[in-house]
């Protein structure tokens, strides 16, 4: 009984180390370092605000909303975390990571901006870094990358802790073996 016992315990124990592990793998937080824009990548709470602390540091001079028209990332939002109406800059056509990627680089090129800091939520740093930087490819674009809080820093997870990191694993494992149909269901 008490060896049964003591496999059950090595095997959530096993089980909890691989969920800290995996958790601290897909966050990539860089130092910030001035750029021209900060884009912020709408699906999640406390992006927005990310962007704007960063933005009123003076990290970059102007903010760029992606899928502009979802809520937590819309030029009221922004601006009433004071953000000038006249410092944004809306992209709203994105409905995935990678269409993110794409649109914000088409609005860089308008834009002739050469630098910039992505925001999105922790967990989905490592995804968000993978694929922007496949996008940017040559482009000569710097990229900063900068996570906004979302998971606890705690040892025991509770259960949508565990759902996300599983699910944002098995998106970027699905980019990475190039089936972005079923990654892009974000």
């Amino acid at each position: 009984m008490i060896k049964r016992l003591s496999y059950i315990i090595s095997i959530i124990l096993g089980i909890q180390l691989i969920l800290i592990l995996g958790r601290k793998y897909l966050v990539v937080n860089e130092k910030p370092k001035k750029a021209d824009v900060i884009i912020v990548l709408s699906g999640g709470p406390g992006r927005l605000e990310k962007g704007a602390e960063l933005f009123k540091r003076g990290d970059a001079d102007q903010l760029m909303l992606t899928n502009s028209n979802d809520s937590g990332t819309t030029a009221k939002e922004a601006m009433e975390l004071g953000v000038p109406k006249d410092k944004l800059i809306l992209e709203d056509k994105a409905i995935s990571t990678h269409t993110n990627a794409l649109y914000t680089l088409e609005k860089m090129r308008e834009h002739q901006l050469t630098s910039a800091i992505i925001i999105s939520s922790d967990f989905h740093m490592r995804r968000t870094k993978y694929i922007f930087s496949k996008v940017y490819e040559n482009t000569g674009i710097e990229l900063t990358f900068i996570a906004s809080p979302y998971l606890r820093n705690s040892i025991i997870m509770e259960g949508w802790e565990v759902q996300t990191i599983f699910y944002e694993w098995i998106k970027l494992v699905g980019y990475k073996l190039r089936a972005y149909k079923v990654a892009e269901k974000d």
